[in-house]
This record gives C-alpha cells, structure tokens and sequence, in this order.
C-alpha cells in the first residue's frame, strides 16, 4: 500500500534489509496491510537482474529493454519505497543510527551476525532507540546450527525432514516446487512482528525477533506424526494419498486428476454408496478408519478404479451431491486466474512501472479481508534510489550538497 493508507498497519514505518525471498516476503505482506516499508539496497540495486523479466514486450528471459524490470522484483518488492546504501561504507553505520529513530522496525535476512558485523544489528539500532522492533530471519537461527550461516530453500527443505515426506518410498527425495521454507517463515515473521508492535503498544517496549527458517519446517513437519506412523508399519511417504484418512488423495480420472477427501465414519457412511459400494460399510477391512488405515493401498485401488473411468465433472457431481468433498487439480496458470481470487485481489496482475499490465504477470496480493481497514498489494514496484530524497533530505535533513557527496563517494 501507498504512503498514508488505511490498512490495520497504516502510521508503522519498517525499514527493510531483506534480501532474495523469505525476508522480501515478509515485508510485502507489511507492506500490503498498510505499514511504509523503506528498503534499503546496495547501490548497484538487489534483484533486479534476475530472469524472467517484464518489458514494453511482455515478458522476456533476457532484458530485451533499459527499461525492463525483473518479475522476481516486481513480484517482491512492490509497493515498498526504494534508497541506497553501501553497508561496507564506514558512514553506513552513522546513517543506519539517523534513520532507525524514525521507524518501527527493523527486519533483516542476512547470515547469522551478518548484520551486527556490518554494523547496523538490533544493538546499534537499540542505542538510538531503545525500543525498536528487530525482527532476524535466518536458516538457523541466531545460536547457529547445522550447515552454518547461510541456508537457500532447498537446504531447509532437506534438513528439515519435509524432503523425505513426499514422493513413493522408493523414489529419490522429493522437492516442495513451491519455495516453502522462504514462503512460509516470512508469514512466522510477520506473526511475531505484529505481536512485538502490540506488546509495544501496552508497554512501551521494544524487543528482538529471532524467526529460524529450519525451526519453521521442523515445527510444521511436526504436526504429522510421520516417524509413529512408520513404526506402526504405514509408510512415512505414500505419495498422493493420507493412508491415515483413507480415502483421501489424489485419483485419476478419465480427462485428468481429482482431489478425494473423504475423512471419518460419516463422510465414508456416505462416500461408499455413492460410489456404487454400499458393501464396503459391511467389510471388516473397511467398516472403521483403522481398518481403513491398514488397508489403505487396496481402498486407493478401488476409489482410483471408480474415478477412471468417469470425467472429473461426474466425480465432482456425484461426490457432491453426497456431500463428499472434492475438486479438480489444476495448474497454476488456471489457478492464478480464478475469477474468485482475482476479485479478491488474494492474486493480482502485475503492472510494469512504464507500460502497465503488458503482459499476463501475475503475483500475490493479501490474502485476508477487513471490513474496517481495507488492504490492497501495490501493482508496481519502483526504481532503484526512488526514495533517496524523501528519506535523506526530507526525512534526515540532509542537504542537496551532502546528498551529493554521499554519492560521488559511493555510500549511497
């Protein structure tokens, strides 16, 4: 959102250190409830060089324009306000110290003590404002643990467990596609800043967040009692299907895949006779969810059997009037242009800077509703030192002489 919105966040300014995806993340979703994000990027610019990128010719995998932006930027870093500043430059911490008493919080992703060596850590951020919110996104914390300072999605994805919970027992590890570590520490993050800036509120005081991306999906993985389940003889990795709500999954149908979720004696009391089985209610292998759960692999047969040879409308129309829960598996370009979603502007299409929606770009927007404070994700994003006036010359004072300065020797 703009400078002066209405959103639940509007009056909180977060200056912002982020980097690549988890940390950018959590400050366009700030940004999108309402809060002035000012970030702070190295003067050659963070991010803005990477492939695919959008033009006055759409989108592109090679800059074919000056003027075209990165989509990975453009999907990141909208709406957020845009200064350089060389944090290796000895007058970066000073600068860090004049601008930290004009905001909230502080978030950053660097590697663990990255940001304390540099300078510009919650503890020079605390002595000139005792009671700043800095929030710390990083792969392992700030104590360090395994595979050292630096983590990408992946890493977290393998050290985590999540890796080993999808695919067929005897397929390789399995990747989450989606980026699901850097997706969802981010949302973790936010949680915990907004319960800082309500604690501020009672209290007055300011504190240090510390949200570890390893902890995240070492929590989530958690809630499934996978390790039990192996031990009592089901298999940790059971690809498309949830043995322990049997029938529950993935099934193939006659012009593609359905989503079957049919969990706990009721919805099976209903689920059996409207998929010609009335018998199944009857069958000791079948009359309860832990017979079920231990004949899980010839159920998935009967079901998937059933589903092939019916459209996935038919699945859907029969199961439905059952009141079965059910759905097609789509693809993301059919599920990023759900009218419903769109108009709940939960996704939105993405406008370049110049030339507006040139292209089908689509990215996230916020995905809660208010009735009192309305929210909305910005369209665009902007360029590099946009904001380098309105924050040094309106915000520190600084003159257009010392702008200059602090440019021509390359600190800002």
């Amino acid at each position: 959102m703009t400078e002066g919105s209405s959103g639940p966040l509007s009056g909180i300014t977060i200056l912002d250190f982020t980097r690549a995806l988890a940390g950018p993340y959590a400050t366009l979703l700030l940004g999108g409830l309402g809060a002035r994000i000012i970030r702070i990027e190295e003067p050659r610019g963070d991010g803005r060089e990477s492939a695919p990128f959008y033009g006055r010719d759409g989108a592109s995998l090679r800059r074919q324009h000056e003027d075209d932006v990165s989509i990975a930027h453009l999907i990141r870093h909208r709406g957020k306000e845009s200064i350089t500043l060389n944090l290796k430059h000895p007058e970066a911490k000073r600068i860090f110290q004049e601008i930290v008493p004009h905001v909230d919080v502080v978030v950053e992703n660097f590697s663990r003590g990255t940001s304390e060596r540099l300078g510009v850590g919650y503890s020079a951020a605390r002595a000139v404002k005792p009671d700043i919110i800095y929030c710390s996104i990083s792969g392992f914390g700030q104590e360090g643990t395994p595979g050292g300072g630096k983590a990408m999605d992946n890493i977290i994805q393998a050290l985590s467990g999540m890796m080993m919970t999808s695919g067929m027992p005897d397929e390789p590890p399995a990747r989450i596609a989606v980026p699901f570590g850097d997706l969802n520490t981010p949302l973790f993050a936010v949680i915990g800043i907004l319960a800082a800036l309500f604690h501020h509120k009672n209290t007055g005081e300011g504190q240090y967040i510390d949200v570890s991306m390893l902890g995240v999906l070492t929590s989530m993985l958690s809630t499934e009692p996978f390790d039990v389940l192996e031990r009592l003889g089901v298999p940790m990795r059971t690809g498309p299907t949830v043995p322990r709500l049997a029938p529950f999954g993935v099934y193939p149908a006659s012009d593609g895949y359905v989503v079957i979720c049919c969990a706990g004696e009721r919805s099976f009391e209903k689920f059996a006779p409207a998929i010609g089985r009335p018998e199944l209610l009857d069958d000791p292998d079948y009359s309860s969810q832990s017979a079920r759960l231990r004949n899980y692999e010839a159920l998935d047969a009967i079901v998937g059997e059933w589903s092939s040879r019916r459209t996935i409308s038919e699945v859907n129309d029969i199961l439905e009037a059952a009141g079965i829960a059910s759905a097609r598996v789509r693809g993301p370009a059919e599920a990023v242009r759900d009218p419903g979603v769109l108009k709940r502007k939960e996704v939105v299409r993405l406008e370049h800077p110049k030339y507006g929606a040139a292209d089908e770009v689509y990215g996230p927007g916020v995905p809660i509703s208010f009735s009192a404070t309305p929210v909305a994700m910005a369209e665009e994003s902007v360029p590099l030192r946009a904001h380098n006036k309105a924050v040094y010359a309106d915000m520190l004072g600084y003159s257009d002489e010392e702008i200059d300065r602090l440019s021509a020797e390359k600190v800002i």
